[in-house]
């Protein structure tokens, strides 16, 4: 499972670097402030995201009881592509109608969040000095 969600952080972690110099540099002739905001929001959230899978990937692959950890990461991957990719597909691809799914992206977030935050709590100290 580890190596799986170490595969997707590093996948969304290139794309939101690949997107994020493309917004730098590409991007301001294209889009209006407004749509330029909400890209530069979206590449945020990926590399917030994409670290925080790295973190459920360690931290579940150390530790026994880590089915929550296992989960924040897969919610994690999933809300990464379903609300950063809705407003990619929105703002750059003019597909209006994949925005809907940034709100069901964001949800998944906030409950990776809170599975992250019920598995850290169920980690034991390390036994020992």
């Amino acid at each position: 499972m580890a190596k799986g969600l170490l595969l997707a952080a590093a996948l969304i972690l290139l794309l939101a670097t690949g997107l994020g110099a493309y917004a730098s540099h590409g991007l301001d002739p294209m889009l209006g402030a407004e749509a330029r905001a909400a890209v530069q929001t979206a590449i945020q959230y990926q590399f917030y995201h994409g670290l925080a899978v790295i973190a459920a990937a360690i931290l579940g692959d150390r530790h026994e009881r880590a089915a929550s950890l296992w989960v924040a990461g897969t919610l994690f991957v999933a809300g990464t592509l379903l609300f950063c990719g809705s407003i990619y597909a929105a703002r750059l691809g003019g597909v209006d109608a994949m925005g809907g799914l940034a709100p069901v992206g964001g949800v998944c977030l906030m409950a990776g969040w809170a599975a992250f935050g019920l598995g850290v709590s169920r980690l034991r100290a390390p036994s020992g000095g």
